[in-house]
């Protein structure tokens, strides 16, 4: 064999031996030599409140702005009623073309739809965010956290849990989305893609109350795993006659009754409770 044929042969036991290897870390991560091409964003479906604006060109006489109906439908001239619910813009163009061409009204039509008001799909956010209202699904896709962001985000009083109810497939469908596990660790919790019709609630933060021998009585925000000893911190602390002895807990029961409970200062505080700091007898 010569020089050439050995190298050759080298470097085929070399792919032989290390192709388990690289598979593996291919598998992985997710990647692959013959990785598809990333899929192509879905287009915003038109539907019933839409303003769109028609154009032809070198057509003016058909240039038409108009709200599609309650059944999906324009009315266009030469045309009639024009149905457009459910498609695409690009679908909803080519079905206006086909239109003019088929009934001989325009030979070879360039048919261009702008949508000016999206009307059709919204969604409502409410509950604690900086701007409650409904909004538009501008874009097909549109994910929990697009909308939040265009509500201005969650405000300092909302709670870490976001609920999203509606329907899917015609059955009622509702999530709960714990905001930092989605941003703290992506790909593990889906950032829901909305639909036309769902609510997303925000609801308030959780609160317990500390009263007593503390610099700050009143309520305060429950941060996750707040305990005792935190939330005295929060309050600023003891006041010259407090004392952390003795410290009383009162929780409500699953049974809607108020326990009097006497925690250690590591144990975590639960949304309610209400905390009384006793003075010290020395």
């Amino acid at each position: 064999m010569n020089h050439l044929g050995a190298v050759l042969a080298g470097l085929l036991l070399a792919h032989l031996l290390l192709g388990p290897e690289v598979q593996a870390q291919q598998a992985a991560t997710g990647t692959s030599a013959s990785a598809s091409p990333r899929a192509t964003p879905a287009e915003y479906r038109l539907a019933a409140g839409d303003v769109v604006r028609i154009v032809v060109f070198q057509n003016a006489d058909l240039t038409l702005e108009t709200r599609i109906t309650e059944a999906g439908a324009v009315s266009y001239p030469l045309l009639g009623a024009v149905q457009l619910g459910g498609l695409s813009v690009t679908e909803a163009e080519k079905r206006v073309a086909n239109g003019l061409r088929d009934g001989n009204f325009v030979k070879n039509p360039q048919v261009t739809m702008v949508v000016l008001q999206v009307r059709g799909n919204q969604v409502s956010v409410l509950g604690q965010v900086n701007r409650p209202g409904r909004y538009p699904l501008e874009v097909a896709d549109m994910r929990l956290t697009e909308v939040l962001a265009t509500a201005g985000g969650v405000a300092n009083s909302g709670s870490d849990l976001v609920i999203v109810s509606g329907t899917r497939s015609s059955q009622p469908f509702r999530a709960v989305v714990d905001l930092p596990t989605l941003f703290a660790a992506p790909g593990t919790v889906q950032d829901l893609i909305l639909a036309h019709g769902d609510t997303v609630w925000v609801d308030r933060q959780p609160i317990v109350y500390i009263y007593g021998e503390v610099q700050r009585p009143g309520p305060m925000r429950l941060e996750r795993d707040l305990t005792l000893l935190q939330a005295l911190a929060t309050g600023g602390g003891l006041t010259q006659r407090g004392t952390d002895k003795g410290i009383r807990v009162h929780r409500k029961g699953a049974d809607g009754k108020v326990q009097v409970i006497e925690p250690a200062l590591s144990e975590n505080l639960r949304e309610g409770d209400v905390v009384f700091v006793r003075e010290s007898l020395f």
